[in-house]
């Protein structure tokens, strides 16, 4: 268990994100996927480390509001009802079945509107990674209510945004995968294929399939085939701290699948290793406040968290082939010298002055959330 004060402080921001959003207290509810996605797995950990049932009640609700309003169609649309089309009785039920918007403030792209790449970033659509968040916020529910319904609703969401995202470059060819695609899932906003979106949906679909083996099995054959030979490299923090958070997760399944996974985890603990260097040359932690994005260092942060858990889980697992043990060994001990890197962004962003800024303030509601998540990390990594 983390140190009281970081709990207290944890509690204090959730809460506040909680009156904010609309969950409690007379605010419109206003959401977005991969905040509220966090959001859910830190109300269950504060109520898991606190007992106060307030918190699972916030993670009950936001889960309730995520649906009725994202996997709804925007009410300045001259669409209505369920995204997937389905009657409102049969569309409570499924509610994941036609995936989830963003949440972004500016409608989609229509079809005669010419790409703008800097608009584009603030309309709305559907990600496959902010999907793939939300259903890992589902299965962390079922697992801490013991409510089926939920896994439930995070396998029909990945069939859906299977379904959506994956397509052929020609018929009977090779598979690819679009990075935005609109509210109904009809037609690509961005077709280019996110550097670890298919990553996410592997990992994923397997911890899904645990609770419903082979349930997946499709989107499990052709996610793995999306990820065979690629480099996952990358010196952005966030997708730094998603590598690493991968790691563990990658290790985790391999005690049941360590002959597909082991080789995925060698090329993500080398794809971290080499990406930190490169992070850490460019010394980012040295820029002023005005210069920073919270959320992206916070989530290298939280990935770092995963260090001492892969040295436990791999000193642990008993499925690890010898020829592998001092590759693996030796990356995680490389991966070591930045532990404190995450330290170092906690105190920062706790830092009263340093929340002062602009940048922070722009994305208060993310930045925020990631805070609580690096403070009470237990609900994302499953500690």
């Amino acid at each position: 268990m983390r140190n009281s004060s970081q709990l207290v402080a944890a509690t204090e921001i959730m809460a506040q994100f909680a009156e904010d959003t609309g969950l409690s207290g007379t605010q419109k509810p206003q959401r977005y996927l991969w905040t509220d996605a966090f959001a859910v797995c830190n109300f269950l950990e504060i109520h898991r480390l606190s007992g106060d049932k307030r918190f699972q009640e916030f993670a009950l609700r936001l889960a309730d509001q995520v649906h009725d309003i994202l996997g709804r169609h925007r009410q300045d649309d001259f669409r209505s009802g369920w995204i997937s089309g389905l009657a409102d009785e049969e569309g409570r039920k499924h509610p994941t079945a036609g995936g989830l918007r963003i949440g972004k403030t500016m409608p989609e792209r229509q079809p005669e509107e010419d790409f703008n790449q800097r608009l584009e970033w603030e309309r709305d659509g559907q990600y496959y990674h902010y999907l793939t968040k939300w259903m890992q916020a589902l299965h962390n529910l079922a697992s801490a209510t013991g409510d089926t319904l939920y896994d439930t609703w995070a396998r029909e969401l990945a069939e859906a945004a299977h379904t959506g995202f994956i397509y052929e470059l020609e018929a009977g060819g090779e598979k690819r995968m679009c990075w935005k695609m609109s509210i109904d899932l009809s037609r690509p906003l961005v077709p280019a294929m996110g550097h670890h979106d298919a990553l996410d949906g592997y990992l994923t679909s397997l911890e899904l399939e645990e609770s419903a083996p082979r349930a997946l099995e499709r989107q499990v054959t052709e996610l793995r085939e999306l990820c065979r030979d690629r480099d996952w490299t990358t010196d952005d923090p966030l997708g730094l701290g998603t590598i690493l958070c991968d790691c563990l997760r990658t290790l985790r399944l391999a005690e049941v699948h360590s002959k597909q996974l082991l080789p995925l985890l060698k090329d993500l603990l080398t794809a971290a290793v080499s990406g930190l260097r490169q992070y850490a040359r460019q010394a980012p932690l040295l820029q002023p406040a005005e210069y920073r994005l919270a959320f992206r260092e916070l989530g290298l942060a939280i990935g770092l968290q995963t260090l001492p858990l892969l040295k436990h889980h791999f000193t642990a697992g008993s499925s690890t082939a010898n020829e592998d043990i001092d590759t693996i060994t030796n990356m995680i001990e490389a991966l070591s010298a930045y532990e404190n890197m995450g330290v170092e962004i906690e105190e920062y962003w706790l830092a009263a002055e340093n929340r002062r800024v602009l940048p922070w303030i722009e994305h208060r509601h993310i930045n925020m959330v990631m805070l609580a998540t690096r403070l009470v990390p237990g609900g994302f990594l499953k500690k």
